[in-house]
C-alpha cells in the first residue's frame, strides 16, 4: 500500500526518480490546490514518486514538478498544461545547505535536438561556477536537468531567499549569477534560442513512501 507524506522539502536527486515531468500554466487556470487535492484523493499510478507544486513569486504562474521511477506511458498527470518530460543530468549542492526560501526555474531552449549539446550546455554553466572565487552566500544548489526530446534545459535552482538571486545578478551586470570571465561562454553558447528564469515559492509536496516499480 502507498502511503502519501508531506514534505516540505522535496529532494531532487533522489536515486529512485528517473524521470520528471513539468508543467507550468496561469494561476487562474488551475490553482494550485487543485492539484495537490487531485493526487491525495486518487490512486498514485505505479512509477509516481512525488508530486511538488509552486507558485511564481508574482503569484501568476503554478508550476508542477513530478518524479517518476521512468518516463510514464500514460497521460496520468492531473496538470494544467502540457508537461514536458526530463532527466536529471547534473546538480551541485553547498556544504550545510539552508532551508531554501525560494526556488529559480531556469529554463533553456535550443534551436533544435542535441543530447550532447544540452548536457555540453549544462557542464559549461559548471566550469563557470567553479571559476566563482566568492559565490553569492545565497545560492544553495542547482539541478540541471535534459529534456528526453534533446532541446531543453531546466535548471532547477534553490536560493535562501528571492532578493539574494536578484542580488547575485544585478552584482555580475550582465544577468547571471556570477562575474568570472567563463560565464561569457554561458552567454554566447551557440544554438541557444531562449533562455529565462522564474522564481517560485513551494506550495505543497506530496512524496510516496512505498513501492515506486523500480526494479533491479
Amino acid at each position: 500500500m502507498t502511503n502519501l507524506v508531506r514534505d516540505l522539502n522535496p529532494t531532487l536527486a533522489r536515486a529512485d526518480a528517473g524521470a520528471v515531468l513539468v508543467g507550468r500554466w496561469p494561476l487562474r487556470h488551475t490553482p494550485p490546490m487543485a492539484v495537490t487535492t487531485a493526487w491525495e484523493n486518487r490512486p498514485w499510478p505505479e512509477g509516481l514518486v512525488s508530486v511538488n507544486v509552486y507558485v511564481s513569486t508574482d503569484g501568476q504562474d503554478v508550476l508542477v514538478y513530478e518524479q517518476w521511477a521512468d518516463e510514464p506511458d500514460g497521460p496520468y498527470s492531473p496538470m494544467g498544461a502540457e508537461p514536458v518530460a526530463y532527466r536529471l543530468y547534473r546538480s551541485g549542492l553547498r556544504e550545510n545547505a539552508p532551508v531554501p526560501g525560494c526556488v529559480v526555474i531556469v529554463s533553456v531552449e535550443f534551436d533544435g535536438p542535441d543530447r550532447e549539446r544540452q548536457e555540453r550546455w549544462v557542464d559549461t554553466v559548471f566550469a563557470a561556477l567553479a571559476a566563482e572565487t566568492d559565490l553569492h552566500p545565497g545560492g544553495i544548489s542547482g539541478h540541471f536537468h535534459t529534456s528526453l526530446d534533446g532541446t531543453r534545459v531546466l535548471n532547477y535552482a534553490e536560493w535562501t531567499d528571492e532578493a539574494s538571486h536578484q542580488e547575485a545578478l544585478d552584482n555580475s551586470g550582465r544577468g547571471t549569477v556570477g562575474s568570472a570571465p567563463e560565464w561569457l561562454r554561458v552567454l554566447e553558447f551557440p544554438g541557444v534560442r531562449r533562455n529565462e528564469f522564474r522564481r517560485y515559492h513551494l506550495h505543497a509536496s506530496l512524496a510516496r513512501t512505498g513501492p515506486t516499480g523500480v526494479t533491479g
